[in-house]
């Protein structure tokens, strides 16, 4: 058994799967020390994608809070909205290198599927996603973007309807379908090789911001703080810092409700150590070890567990991981946009509400570096209708 991160990790997965994934894994390993695969990667990502994505000095939010100096890593401003995009291209290139001609995905909030729908129109692939009926509906403006780019949205009605059972899902066609189909898995999640495969895609993140916060500051940030669902934009930002240990690295997930109640997806607050979707990891589960429903009103931090490499940070003491509401999640969703013109996704704003409690009792001279994973858009209606339900006040100012 194959554990990447300490104990986490692995492929816990019918024999079918593995020899799928050591196909995958052996494709991988050739293609990411490949100079041409990766020169035609960084052309997509420059080109195609927008990047390097800006490290933008939040002024008006570092006055407004009044302790440390903000940063706002940007991948809100990359095509289709999101940090998605660095990984489907990346996933896509490989699934063309090993002569895939289907493509097939999970999502969430939708962004994944967008990302993924985006590159397969692009390399003119036959593409397909699944995803939870529940989520189909709190994101119908994603559905319709995925659709218009030439791919089937299949709806999930198993389970809970969310994240978790379009996963479940889209294995076993994966497993059905493993002759021709690629599956482009959306976070640092599953079994090996993909929690690898989704991070040396998104490091680029990190990669760019550590060198743009040195080109600003001229020293590393005191703190990265960044939401965490499956984790991959948290992977993304972090990786390049994890041997800074003078930096600190914080990552949000969503207490839904409440800490104290059933509608949470706090894993790493709340969760323990089991097997879900391939892996080892840490997880919200039952008595007899299977993912319990979980809840966030954001859809991509609606997933009872967390990428393994996550756990194996937490497990050594590297990441913190912090918790917080759906309240205060959109009211941190209403300041950013009102205070710095920028309306986040609500997985961000999970970050940014952190951020907002934790900066005041910072020092001055400390710098933070918060990652902006996407753009609001998506959300705009579900935040109108949360408002109205719970007689908030629209003005956060």
């Amino acid at each position: 058994m194959k554990h990447e991160f300490g104990r986490f990790g692995g492929q816990y997965v019918p024999e079918v799967v593995i020899s799928a994934l050591n196909e995958v894994e052996v494709a991988f390993n050739e293609a990411i020390v490949d100079p041409v695969f990766k020169k035609e990667y960084l052309y997509y990502m420059k080109d195609f994608v927008g990047r390097p994505s800006t490290l933008y000095y939040a002024e008006n939010l570092t006055n407004r809070l009044g302790g440390a100096k903000i940063y706002l890593k940007r991948e809100d401003l990359n095509h289709t909205g999101a940090h998605k995009i660095n990984n489907t291209i990346g996933q896509i290139l490989l699934a063309k290198r090993m002569g895939k001609k289907k493509i097939i995905a999970e999502t969430g909030a939708g962004q994944h599927g967008v990302a993924t729908a985006t590159a397969a129109a692009m390399f003119n692939m036959e593409c397909e996603i699944f995803m939870g009926k529940e989520d189909t509906e709190r994101q119908r403006l994603n559905v319709f973007r995925m659709e218009l780019l030439g791919a089937k949205v299949t709806a999930v009605t198993r389970g809970t309807q969310t994240l978790s059972d379009a996963v479940d899902e889209a294995i076993e066609q994966w497993v059905d379908r493993i002759e021709d189909t690629f599956y482009i898995i959306g976070s640092v999640v599953g079994p090996h090789p993909y929690p690898t495969m989704v991070r040396e895609f998104q490091k680029i993140i990190g990669e760019e911001a550590i060198k743009q916060i040195l080109e600003k500051e001229n020293r590393l940030p005191d703190y990265c703080i960044a939401c965490v669902g499956g984790g991959s934009n948290a992977i993304g930002l972090f990786a390049e810092f994890i041997p800074h240990k003078e930096v600190q690295l914080i990552g949000v997930e969503g207490a839904g409700k409440g800490l104290d109640t059933d509608m949470h997806a706090a894993t790493m607050t709340l969760g323990s150590e089991g097997v879900l979707h391939g892996m080892n990891t840490i997880m919200i589960q039952d008595e007899d070890g299977n993912p319990k429903p979980v809840y966030s009103i954001s859809a991509g931090l609606d997933y009872p567990g967390i990428g393994p490499e996550h756990a194996h940070y937490k497990d050594i003491g590297r990441i913190q991981y912090k918790a917080v509401t759906d309240e205060e999640a959109v009211k941190a969703f209403l300041l950013m946009s009102q205070v710095e013109g920028i309306i986040p996704a609500i997985e961000s704003s999970h970050a940014i509400a952190y951020a907002l409690k934790f900066i005041p009792t910072l020092p001055k001279d400390q710098v933070v570096i918060l990652n902006v994973s996407g753009r609001g858009d998506k959300d705009v209606e579900a935040i109108e209708e949360y408002i109205k339900n719970n007689n908030l006040n629209l003005v956060q100012k």
